[in-house]
């Protein structure tokens, strides 16, 4: 978990990690969480002189942010946690923003990262697995019942690897870190060999990982091409893992994707700038704009 003070201009303030405790159970990692806030709040109170006045919290799966209910996540093993409601309960009352972690990272991405100035920006995280935020006029698209942005679900190579989902060549099980990882691991005869050695291996010129590294590649464009061709960003913002591995990935991706486009406007292509902080900045923004919407009702 990471958690952070954020001020009303989105600077991050003071910034502490702590881990789940999932091992535990989906109780105990309800319960961490509520502790870390709890202690966040009195640093607060103790070191600038006042309690923060509202909170956000992201947290991954499938969340309904209007009832501020986490409804489900697989690696934390909870449903139907009334977060919002717990969480204010222990910080003595304050209003509380729930988001979608994803969703939430884009809209610091967007506002004070790698997305400022873009009206219109999709922001894709290559992590463990593959989302996407759709950023809008300032503001983050959830869609209709809180599943917009799925980009890591487009099946891009139909009859191909199993995905969690239940489909067969989504995005997501071709080029997300974890997927690199284990074609990797298979080509190298490595079976510690990650994504990270991946991109290391590609930039020293190992054939084995250069023929990994462009059919991830290639699918990512497949499916960017997708994105773009329904939403016509401005700027597409890459994050997440994969995406430390800096111009190893962007310069065959923007050219992948330049090749694929025909009538499309191309986007700017852009790493994200805010790294793994951007989740605990979107959960500030999202706490500041409830404080806003409370002012201006």
């Amino acid at each position: 978990m990471k958690a952070a003070l954020v001020a009303a201009d989105g600077t991050l303030l003071h910034e502490l990690r702590r881990a789940t405790g999932r091992k535990r159970g989906p109780d105990a990692v309800v319960e961490s969480i509520l502790g870390f806030a709890e202690d966040l709040r009195a640093y607060g109170q103790e070191n600038f002189g006042e309690p923060a006045l509202a909170a956000g919290v992201a947290v991954p799966g499938i969340v309904d942010a209007d009832r501020g209910i986490a409804v489900y996540a697989a690696n934390l093993g909870w449903r139907d946690v009334p977060l919002r409601k717990l969480l204010s309960e222990r910080l003595g009352g304050i209003p509380v923003a729930l988001g979608h972690d994803v969703r939430t990272g884009g809209l610091a991405e967007g506002r004070i990262g790698a997305g400022q100035g873009a009206d219109r920006f999709l922001f894709v995280p290559l992590g463990t697995g593959i989302a996407g935020a759709i950023g809008i006029g300032g503001t983050i698209e959830a869609g209709a019942h809180g599943y917009a942005g799925e980009i890591g679900h487009i099946v891009v190579r139909p009859g191909g690897p199993a995905c969690g989902c239940g489909q067969r060549g989504c995005l997501e099980a071709l080029a997300s870190a974890s997927a690199v990882t284990r074609a990797w691991s298979a080509a190298s005869g490595d079976p510690d060999a990650d994504a990270a050695d991946c991109a290391e291996a590609v930039a020293s010129g190992d054939p084995r990982a250069v023929a990994v590294w462009q059919d991830a590649v290639a699918a990512l464009a497949d499916g960017l091409v997708t994105a773009l061709t329904l939403l016509d960003p401005r700027t597409l913002i890459i994050g997440g893992g994969l995406a430390e591995a800096g111009e190893t990935l962007f310069t065959p991706l923007r050219a992948a994707v330049e090749e694929r486009v025909t009538f499309q406007k191309l986007p700017a292509i852009v790493p994200a700038a805010l790294g793994d902080t951007a989740g605990c900045l979107g959960a500030g923004l999202l706490a500041w704009d409830l404080l806003a919407t409370e002012v201006t009702d």
